[in-house]
């Protein structure tokens, strides 16, 4: 992990693995929903940090994933590129709002990517969601569905008034649709159902809100095969959907 002081390093899940201790704080303290972890996946660290952590700032990176300066082909040179506290400083005084650079599906929108990767009905179900909670967000929501591009990976960093704020909207629809769906059958990549539709809530709600973001570079702390990855994107798309259950 880094050891600049901005990282404060949370072992998710841990409810689930007490066996195991990282050394790190886990998102069992406090007020939590780690035992959610294989299903809300980072979001559980997300839950931590909104519920015990008072901060000008808050944001989530992952142990693989971390904002960057600038690309480096080895990962040993990516990792020296890692953004720092008074990098962090310099760029939340002029936004609100930090996000990983978009990624492209060119080929798809954000809805029919979705569909082809997991269980259509559960965007269906969210899009119902919002219409009964939040319906002056379903305007946003459209709009971001019918994109080719999105902000992925549950990356992002935000000032405190606004991380509040959009926690509280993220998590309400989160636990509703949660309420909502069955996930006993779905095979276990699909199980991590929340993680997944949190990805795409966030870019509804930067829209909605009009909030002031800048992209940041994000580097990848693990070789990535891009030729598998592009090719079950691709076969996602001529079989017209994958099997999500078990």
């Amino acid at each position: 992990m880094p050891s600049d002081s901005v990282y404060i390093p949370i072992h998710v899940g841990k409810t689930l693995h007490k066996y195991n201790d990282l050394g790190y704080i886990g998102d069992d303290t406090g007020e939590n929903i780690s035992e959610k972890n294989l299903n809300f996946c980072e979001l559980t660290a997300l839950y931590w940090a909104w519920k015990n952590l008072d901060a000008e700032y808050i944001g989530l990176v992952h142990y693989r994933r971390f904002f960057i300066k600038k690309y480096r082909f080895t990962i040993k040179h990516r990792k020296q590129e890692i953004l720092a506290k008074e990098d962090f400083c310099l760029l939340m005084n002029k936004y609100d709002v930090l996000l990983p650079r978009k990624r492209h599906y060119y080929i798809e929108t954000n809805k029919s990517q979705y569909q082809h990767a997991h269980n259509p009905n559960d965007l269906t179900i969210v899009e119902q969601i919002i219409k009964e909670k939040y319906p002056s967000y379903s305007p946003s929501y459209n709009e971001v569905m019918s994109r080719t591009w999105g902000h992925r990976f549950n990356i992002f960093v935000m000032k405190i008034d606004l991380f509040r704020s959009y926690c509280t909207w993220l998590f309400d629809i989160l636990f509703t649709l949660e309420s909502k769906i069955d996930i006993s059958k779905y095979n276990e990549y699909n199980t991590r159902v929340f993680g997944f539709i949190g990805e795409r809530l966030l870019d509804v709600w930067i829209e909605k809100n009009n909030i002031k973001f800048l992209e940041q570079r994000v580097g990848f702390m693990e070789n990535q095969n891009w030729i598998v990855k592009g090719w079950q994107f691709l076969k996602r798309k001529i079989n017209n959907g994958t099997d999500y259950r078990k």
